[in-house]
């Protein structure tokens, strides 16, 4: 029953949850209307910088990382989801890996309608995705020491300057989102930390979490100053 229990707890149950509940939101809105129309990304929780200031749908901050407009937009990031969200749900828990993908992918939604065109439909989990990548840079930092760690966080590390050099050169693509949801990761990391790993300086987990709650209070701020 143990050993059960203990490869249960080892399934990544929240990671395969999360494509899956992906797949299905796509699959109604092909049904509803086609998941590249506008309307029915609208209906289904896109992000649109209008409806959530004007009309104070922040919800859509959660809504738009399930969201995909395209078969290739979904496949590309599901494919992402589940290599680099496997490693991440067995080194964190499952719990902490929720906490690091809402969160990340709701910082980089913030920071892409900061920064980004402001009538511009955006939508994807690509933000939350590029917070588990700035997950890896965290544990790069921390647990250098770590072979396995350090090759990964190099590998990753070249992929991710590789994936936004390309999102600089392609038109479509929302860099900022991108950005943000590594930077909400590499920082949302150092609160919730890796006991499996090890421990973190102090000093950097509260630095982490000061600066990741400043920058979410300036991000809304400059929203609603506007």
């Amino acid at each position: 029953m143990q050993r059960t229990l203990k490869r249960w707890n080892q399934y990544p149950y929240m990671t395969i949850g999360l494509i899956v509940i992906n797949f299905i939101v796509f699959g109604l809105m092909t049904i509803s209307g086609g998941s590249e129309n506008t309307q029915t990304l609208l209906k289904f929780g896109a992000i649109f910088k209008p409806f959530i200031l004007q009309n104070g749908e922040w919800w859509r901050l959660v809504s738009g990382t399930f969201i995909h407009i395209g078969i290739t937009h979904i496949v590309l990031n599901m494919v992402t989801l589940y290599f680099v969200g496997v490693q991440i749900e067995n080194l964190f828990g499952h719990f902490k890996f929720l906490i690091i993908y809402f969160l990340a992918g709701i910082f980089g939604n913030l920071v892409s309608l900061v920064f980004g065109n402001p009538l511009a439909l955006s939508a994807g989990a690509s933000g939350a995705i590029f917070g588990l990548f700035g997950i890896w840079l965290m544990l790069g930092e921390s647990f250098h020491q770590n072979p396995y760690i350090h090759a990964m966080a190099r590998q990753l590390g070249l992929f991710v300057v590789l994936a936004l050099v390309s999102s600089l050169m392609e038109s479509g693509i929302d860099v900022y989102a991108h950005v943000g949801g590594m930077l909400g990761g590499f920082l949302i990391g150092y609160l919730v930390g890796v006991p499996r790993l090890g421990k973190i300086e102090i000093s950097k987990r509260v630095i982490a979490s000061v600066t990741l709650v400043v920058l979410f209070g300036v991000a809304v701020w400059a929203l609603i100053g506007r």
